[in-house]
């Protein structure tokens, strides 16, 4: 079981100078951590020096690179065992932190999965819900919060992914899936997030389909299959269904049908190529 002493709290913030020296504060009383590290997204108001005054050490970005590229640079910083990754707007508690640390060892990677009720509005609730059983379905596992910024790993396997992770908001979610595919043992410790301090910065529209995109992304790279063959089976089944129409109706088969299923064809063998690359890109990290 992992101990507060061998974690490094890193906590990627732009402008949340009203709320982050009581974030770090609150960690700092709750625990004695190896280290706070909270990175400075070029914020144009006090955050760093909030975050200092309060105890945290702060890595600075000389302008705003993305939430995402924050958290790659306190991850190359981090010299903890363990590091603990978490939101700047005071959504999360102190206690939690400490329970989701203290699952690692027995797990490589622990998510705080929020209670739909109290981390979003309806109208983000269902775009999350739809986004986590996408990723579900093709990772073949039950993920009930995607993107959840709030989770503890060890720290060496997130360098490992580090290099797949955008500068934007979506490492969460490929953080959550490389570990998946990557065989590493995720855990999804449920939590209550409190009301964030201040307004979101991620929009619906423009942020869930980079979300979408990432998904696809980052199972292609793992497991390119889970979307290659529902694409080669849907066009195989359509190809055939209208030859089997035709040829009852008209008596002959027409393009159309040989063409979808050619398609069928040609997707599935691309897909299983890919899948070879894909495990040998594991087995040459290994």
């Amino acid at each position: 079981m992992a101990e507060a002493a061998q974690t490094s709290i890193v906590i990627p913030a732009y402008n949340e100078g009203p709320v982050i020296g009581r974030v770090v504060a609150t960690l700092v009383a709750s625990a004695r951590w190896h280290q706070i590290l909270v990175v400075d997204d070029g914020s144009t108001d006090d955050t760093g020096a909030a975050a200092e005054r309060h105890g945290a050490t702060v890595v600075r970005h000389p302008y705003n690179k993305g939430n995402g590229a924050a958290i790659k640079s306190g991850i190359r910083r981090a010299s903890g065992e363990y590091t603990l990754i978490i939101d700047a707007d005071g959504q999360h508690r102190p206690d939690d932190a400490i329970r989701l640390v203290g699952r690692l060892g027995d797990f490589d990677l622990v998510v705080g999965a929020r209670n739909g009720r109290t981390h979003a509005s309806p109208v983000r609730r269902l775009g999350n819900g739809i986004l986590d059983w996408l990723a579900g379905y093709l990772s073949g596992t039950r993920i009930p919060d995607l993107t959840s910024g709030f989770r503890a790993a060890r720290t060496e396997y997130l360098r490992e992914f580090i290099h797949l992770l955008p500068n934007g908001f979506s490492s969460p979610t490929t953080i959550t899936l490389s570990f998946l595919k990557a065989g590493y043992n995720v855990a999804f410790e449920p939590i209550d997030a409190e009301s964030r301090v201040g307004r979101s910065k991620i929009r619906l529209l423009r942020d869930g389909l980079t979300f979408l995109l990432i998904v696809f992304r980052v199972i292609t790279i793992f497991s390119p299959l889970r979307i290659f063959f529902p694409i080669s089976a849907a066009a195989f089944v359509l190809g055939a269904g209208y030859a089997v129409w035709t040829i009852a109706t008209q008596s002959h088969v027409t393009n159309s049908s040989v063409l979808l299923i050619m398609l069928a064809v040609v997707v599935f063998l691309v897909g299983l190529v890919s899948e070879q690359i894909a495990s040998l890109r594991v087995e040459g990290r290994r």
